[in-house]
């Protein structure tokens, strides 16, 4: 009982939820005209995600932490660079280790952004710099928009999940002018964004639940659980540790070798690591057709990995009588990433 109760303790209670859902779907699939609906109230729900994003995120936050160049710097290349050539190293490598939509997955949670929360809450239990995970964390945000699909464009073309002209619409109407219209009326609208914090944790966790209910909800209808075995997610699972072991590592063996102080290189290792699962699901929603629900399980299965282990981290950067990682997430406005 005692083991069952540390292991609920250290599971992510959104990632928990999303496990829930994936139950549901996997018992109550939605069918016919129930995941049409289950896909337009998808579709409405991503558009309000990321105008609610845009009417919280300042352009101004993004850039003004500019004289840290170097940091920003190594930060963004870690998250758009780094991750992405290690996930298409490995694939090139060891092709026949995953299959295809766990490939492309893979891919998919190389490409996306870092967090913002969880980057600034481990970098503060951490005794880091702040300031500079913040900056770092909202131009990750800002730029990966337009960064994330050009870079699966890019690695998947050919592979039946490029950037094609429908997919670049797709992201225009469903993400950037939703996107675009919160920044607009962020001067309207921003300030009661910013004191609800509670409505757009509401709105992250309720859209990204209902991606992962008809995303699964197709998949178990086209036999996923057919398609996926034990084996399969065992490998990925060592994958996504590998990825992030290979990350961390480089990171903390750059930021020393280039002088950078502790609280500076604390801040490089926790951006840097990070991939936000907020923005996974919505774009793999509208990039890819068919196969969604086995192409999201590499990042659901990294963002509790990197929960886990930066929190581990962050305590042993701090010392023995720091506050859990759990307490600095109680402290921040939520969002779910």
């Amino acid at each position: 009982m005692a083991r069952l109760r540390s292991l609920s303790s250290r599971l992510d209670p959104f990632l928990a939820a999303i496990l829930l859902t994936v139950g549901l779907a996997s018992l109550l699939p939605a069918r016919g005209a129930a995941a049409i609906v289950a896909d337009d109230l998808t579709e409405a729900a991503v558009a309000l995600l990321f105008f609610m994003h845009g009417a919280r995120l300042s352009p101004a936050a993004a850039l003004a932490g500019a004289r840290d160049w170097r940091l920003h710097g190594i930060v963004l290349a870690s998250t758009f660079a780094l991750f992405p050539l290690l996930g298409a190293g490995a694939r090139l490598l060891f092709p026949g280790l995953l299959s295809a939509p766990l490939w492309s997955g893979l891919i998919l949670l190389t490409a996306l952004p870092s967090t913002v929360q969880a980057s600034i809450a481990f970098t503060s239990v951490a005794r880091g710099n702040v300031a500079a995970a913040l900056c770092s964390a909202a131009a990750s945000n800002l730029l990966g928009i337009f960064l994330t699909p050009l870079i699966i464009g890019l690695l998947l073309s050919g592979r039946g999940a490029g950037l094609s002209l429908g997919a670049a619409l797709g992201i225009l109407v469903q993400l950037l002018l939703p996107f675009a219209a919160g920044q607009a009326l962020r001067p309207w609208i921003g300030g009661f964004v910013a004191r609800h914090g509670r409505i757009l944790k509401s709105v992250d966790y309720g859209s990204i639940l209902l991606i992962v209910y008809a995303a699964f909800s197709h998949g178990v209808v086209n036999g996923l659980w057919h398609q996926v075995d034990a084996a399969q997610l065992v490998r990925l699972a060592l994958v996504d540790a590998a990825l992030l072991a290979s990350v961390l590592a480089i990171l903390t063996g750059l930021s020393r070798l280039l002088g950078f102080s502790r609280a500076d290189e604390i801040a490089i290792v926790f951006c840097g690591s990070k991939k936000s699962l907020a923005s996974g699901l919505p774009m793999a929603s509208v990039l890819f057709a068919g196969h969604l629900g086995t192409i999201i399980l590499p990042a659901m299965m990294f963002h509790q990995l990197q929960l886990m282990v930066c929190a581990s981290l962050a305590r042993r950067y701090r010392g023995a009588t720091a506050p859990t990682a759990a307490a600095a997430f109680s402290r921040l406005p939520a969002a779910a990433e």
